[in-house]
């Protein structure tokens, strides 16, 4: 393999290492919001609203109303969750 053949498959090396990583910070910069009420058990992204837990991961069964996850802005009534936590 001669040194510009080298190069070129280096290069093409990096950029492939690195497209997740964009596309990643890509995703992250999507607005997000609370839905209340369709996170499955063991799969909430923080506490409930109520204080029966105090972190992501503690939702005792699925699709508690209380708990809660983040969801691109605009998905959550089409899902069947809420936006504000119960009363």
């Amino acid at each position: 393999m001669s040194a510009s053949e080298n190069r070129i498959a280096l290069a093409a090396i990096a950029l492939a290492i690195s497209l997740p990583g964009i596309a990643a910070g890509a995703a992250s910069t999507t607005p997000k919001e609370k839905c209340f009420g369709i996170a499955k058990a063991g799969a909430n992204d923080c506490a409930s609203s109520n204080g029966s837990h105090s972190c992501a991961g503690q939702a005792k069964k699925d699709m508690e109303p209380t708990d809660w996850k983040y969801v691109a802005k605009g998905t959550c009534l089409g899902m069947k969750g809420k936006l504000e936590a119960p009363k």
